[in-house]
């Protein structure tokens, strides 16, 4: 189980190394505002949600209102025409109306209290968002600052892996170059100690003599020549 547990370990670190040079924090910075805002525009909906509720049951409640009025005026009407029971069944009919319109003024007040908190949320919610961009925003520009500063740093310094590439590219360069040199020494120094010989020139000794031998007997023959010229002309 140590083993295991340490391998566990182990494996943990290497891969949290390697989200931290995968992660940008500027894009994970964007991505939480981006959920805040979300969640923002669901409180604004919800609220909607709520205030339209609302002004709905208060219209409903506005309607009742102006029928109980109406009953209450048609019994006054029966009262004056002597007709008790007319009047009597109008005052019924309004009762349960006010009834029904009891019962939509506490879920108007209901609603008004959900709006009430859905509001209050609202504006917390909007203040924490508006810090959010505010801080996301400086962290953004010191990162961004801090990112080139260590661009700049590894550039000037040749640690980063672009200038390194360069920095090798070059050593190799230089290196096959000092070889090639070195070799070009070396054959001079070969042809001078006469290990190496000129390929237009013959290998063989022998061969070699005689070619001294038959040149030589050439210029002699050219020389008796020359020298018969001269005296048949004088």
């Amino acid at each position: 189980m140590g083993i295991l547990s340490r391998m566990s370990t182990i494996f943990k670190s290497k891969m949290n190394q390697t989200l931290d040079q995968m992660e940008d924090p500027r894009q994970t910075l964007e991505y939480s505002y981006q959920k805040q805002l979300e969640l923002l525009q669901n409180v604004k909906r919800g609220l909607a949600d709520v205030v339209a509720s609302k002004k709905r049951l208060e219209l409903q409640a506005d309607t009742l209102r102006q029928q109980a009025d109406a009953l209450e005026k048609e019994a006054k009407q029966a009262l004056a025409a002597g007709r008790e029971d007319l009047a009597k069944t109008a005052l019924e009919r309004k009762q349960g109306l006010v009834q029904q319109l009891d019962g939509l003024q506490q879920q108007v007040t209901g609603l008004q209290g959900e709006q009430d908190k859905l509001t209050q949320a609202e504006q917390r919610l909007v203040a924490k968002v508006d810090s959010f961009r505010n801080q996301k925003e400086v962290i953004k520009a010191q990162y961004s600052a801090a990112q080139a500063s260590v661009k700049i740093g590894e550039a000037a310094t040749g640690l980063s892996e672009e200038m390194a590439d360069v920095g090798l590219t070059m050593q190799r360069a230089q290196d096959r170059t000092d070889a090639m040199r070195a070799r070009a020494s070396a054959i001079d120094e070969l042809v001078n100690q006469g290990t190496l010989q000129d390929s237009l020139q013959p290998s063989d000794p022998v061969a070699a003599e005689l070619g001294k031998i038959s040149a030589k007997a050439g210029v002699e023959s050219d020389l008796a020549r020359l020298k018969a010229e001269m005296s048949s002309g004088q």
